[in-house]
């Protein structure tokens, strides 16, 4: 789908979402050289929902907003695969033969993952489903053969996402034990996240393995400025070609 299609409204409210996702991800204009140009919507588009979706499960200081959002989400992915949609993001995903119904069925998991995990293994653990869920439509949006190659990228990109935008909540309890102090203890979720981090291969989808790339390397920066281009060019050519 190109811009053309969609009526100028819609296309400002699409791109409101979109735009979120941009603000968080500044170096993807560098990232994207690599992704096909027919492609690109609609990985904004993806990318933007994935957002949507994990601010929902994990943001705010009180979980049930985000449980009716998470809930009225699943209600638009279920009819994603019925034909219908409100969103504007879904005048462009709703479109994709991409099995949705199946990523609306995993939402109560990501919902749940908001808890407050025990260890790592628990922190993986309770993303799984939904990663799993997300990679199936992944695969049916980009190509590519490995899902279980993409759901461990995809996991481990939610989580460091988590562990850089909701500090302290995101922390295992095992590592809050064991440091003296908060910022101890999200500086060692953060080492032990990118001592895990999967291995990058061609059966995921390269829009993935770029997004996997940035991920990892906002985990291990501490700035909050954009990351140098040449660094974010390097990566993204090494996560593109693997």
């Amino acid at each position: 789908m190109t811009d053309e299609d969609i009526p100028a409204t819609a296309s400002d409210e699409l791109e409101g979402f979109v735009g979120k996702w941009r603000a968080r991800w500044p170096e993807w204009p560098l990232a994207e050289v690599f992704v096909q140009r027919e492609q690109r919507p609609v990985a904004l588009a993806w990318a933007a929902l994935q957002q949507e979706l994990l601010d929902a499960a994990w943001g705010g200081s009180d979980a049930r907003p985000g449980e009716l959002k998470l809930a009225w989400w699943m209600e638009e992915l279920a009819g994603w695969g019925q034909g219908r949609r409100r969103h504007p993001l879904g005048r462009v995903l709703q479109r994709e033969p991409a099995p949705w119904p199946v990523l609306a069925a995993a939402l109560p998991a990501l919902a749940r993952s908001r808890e407050r995990p025990l260890d790592a293994d628990d922190a993986f653990a309770a993303v799984e489903p939904a990663a799993i869920a997300a990679a199936q439509v992944e695969h049916a949006l980009f190509g590519a053969g490995d899902s279980d190659g993409t759901s461990r990228l995809i996991a481990a990109s939610w989580l460091a996402a988590r562990a850089r935008g909701e500090g302290d909540a995101a922390v295992p309890l095992a590592l809050l034990g064991a440091n003296g102090d908060s910022a101890a203890a999200q500086n060692a979720w953060r080492g032990q996240l990118a001592a895990r981090w999967p291995q990058m291969h061609r059966g995921a989808p390269r829009v993935r393995r770029l997004w996997a790339s940035l991920a990892r390397l906002r985990l291990t920066d501490s700035r909050d400025t954009p990351l140098p281009a040449p660094r974010v060019l390097w990566d993204a050519w090494r996560a593109a070609r693997n």
